[in-house]
């Protein structure tokens, strides 16, 4: 089966580690599940955080360019990360716990049947929670057993990505035609299209916006990823980029997963394999404590430590 088949993961860019680290634990309570390079540029982090066991579908990833001037926000970009919990009553958990914490949110609200939270990060990244409440579709993963939320309320997997563009019609139909989406609901200057089993784990948000362009920085998303079973597969997206003319980066190894990458217009997309997975690695209880390489890095570790600034990952609970 080579049909995408849902959201794999989102890579956004921090200015600093340290701090995304402590908000993502500690405040959304996601499990980090590995701390590591950023494999094209490799004296620079790249965490994953995602579920109990790091699962295809939740994982919210960050890459950390502490030089990098800050993201202005506008057009032809992806605008909003989504994220995923199990009822209505678990936003009101989080809208109080935003409160708790003095993060920047708006109220609840609904969007395309779904109660949502918008909420920003210190750096500006815009998220928003969706409840799950009336939703059907691909499952959710398993929320983090020892976090700081509780496992009924706490965040379980990825939600709908906010695409947001200046081409609306002409970037609809590169999302039904090549990535075989559906349209589920449609207004204006707003679609709802899904792949896959549908529902939250597998939809994309694309807003129409003609006006200031986005210019990549931290507290924007660098890219979105979407999920295929197999390396027979990505092998099968790779012939058919070929097959249409998009220009492509040929199957990237990343050691947790094979990643296959095409800029359609200004967006990033990503095609990435379910496995092998985070666990390869480490074990279940020591997960994202340590600075894990793949083995062609292996070698380079002594010369990699050195550079990248050492934090301390080592869970102690809230």
């Amino acid at each position: 089966m080579n049909h995408l088949l849902g959201i794999h993961h989102v890579t956004a860019m921090t200015d600093s580690a340290e701090r995304n680290y402590d908000f993502v634990t500690k405040v959304l309570g996601m499990r980090l599940v590995k701390k590591t390079v950023n494999q094209d540029d490799i004296h620079t982090y790249h965490t994953y955080f995602a579920d109990d066991r790091g699962n295809a579908g939740t994982d919210l990833t960050f890459f950390d360019f502490p030089n990098l001037p800050q993201g202005i926000k506008g057009t032809n970009s992806i605008s909003r990360i989504g994220l995923r919990v199990k009822s209505d009553a678990a936003l009101e958990y989080y809208r109080k716990r935003f409160d708790e914490h003095n993060i920047k949110h708006d109220e609840i609200k609904e969007l395309f049947g779904s109660k949502v939270l918008p909420f920003e990060e210190a750096d500006g990244q815009a998220y928003q929670i969706f409840s799950d409440e009336h939703n059907e579709g691909i499952p959710g993963g398993i929320p983090w057993k020892k976090g700081p939320v509780p496992e009924d309320m706490a965040i379980y997997g990825l939600g709908p990505i906010e695409i947001t563009v200046g081409y609306f019609d002409e970037f609809k139909t590169a999302l039904t035609t090549i990535y075989e989406m559906r349209i589920v609901e449609e207004h204006d200057d707003v679609a709802l299209l899904e792949v896959g089993e549908g529902g939250h784990g597998g939809q994309v948000i694309l807003r129409k916006d003609s006006e200031k362009q986005a210019q990549q920085g931290y507290g924007l998303v660098h890219h979105v990823s979407f999920r295929v079973a197999d390396e027979d597969a990505i092998n099968a997206w790779m012939e058919r980029y070929h097959k249409l003319e998009i220009g492509n980066s040929g199957i990237v190894d990343r050691y947790y997963f094979k990643a296959l990458y095409a800029r359609i217009g200004h967006i990033l997309i990503e095609i990435s394999t379910d496995g092998p997975g985070f666990m390869g690695d480490e074990s279940y209880e020591h997960l994202g404590e340590t600075l894990s390489l793949p083995p062609f890095l292996e070698n380079q570790r002594e010369s990699i430590e050195s550079q990248v600034r050492p934090f301390d990952t080592i869970w102690k609970g809230e």
